[in-house]
């Protein structure tokens, strides 16, 4: 059971982060946090970790705000994963920054919590300071849904700290 959590963290860390950390001008955040939150059985609820990329070079204004392109994945501690890429907001007030986003993505549950599909969607809300200088320490709530296109859908609700850096 935890060889499959070793295994695919492996698989993340070896063989995303060299691909994505190749860029010059590349945003990479990683984060960990709590996977279903709000369980009210407390039988799914486990450990995440992550890693996301952002490219600055397609950042794009428009009158609703500032957005870009978000690819990331995360693994839980029972072994399950989601791979995914959408867009993602940007709102600043000062230092203070405010990232909503959309994602869909795929999920595999490994030894965790069957959310019903391998198609869900992710819906996020970050909250980020800048720490130093193209640095961020960010608190975000997400949930992930597969909108009822699935067999069952319980969802599940996650919270995360992350650390981003701009290389």
């Amino acid at each position: 059971m935890k060889i499959k959590f070793y295994i695919k963290l492996i698989f993340l860390i070896a063989f995303i982060f060299p691909a994505l950390a190749d860029e010059r001008n590349a945003n990479l955040s990683f984060y960990t946090g709590t996977f279903d939150v709000i369980d009210e059985e407390g039988d799914d609820q486990t450990s995440l970790f992550g890693i996301e990329h952002k490219n600055p070079d397609l950042f794009r204004d428009t009158l609703l705000g500032t957005f870009k392109p978000i690819t990331g994945a995360f693994i839980t501690g029972d072994s399950s994963v989601y791979f995914y890429t959408g867009i993602e907001g940007q709102y600043g007030v000062g230092p203070l920054k405010i990232l909503p986003s959309f994602s869909p993505g795929y999920y595999e549950k490994g030894d965790g919590k069957d959310l019903g599909s391998v198609l869900e969607f992710k819906s996020e809300i970050k909250v980020g300071l800048d720490i130093f200088e193209n640095s961020k320490l960010s608190y975000s709530y997400s949930h992930i849904s597969n909108n009822d296109w699935g067999d069952i859908n319980p969802g599940t609700d996650n919270q995360q700290i992350t650390f981003s850096k701009n290389f």
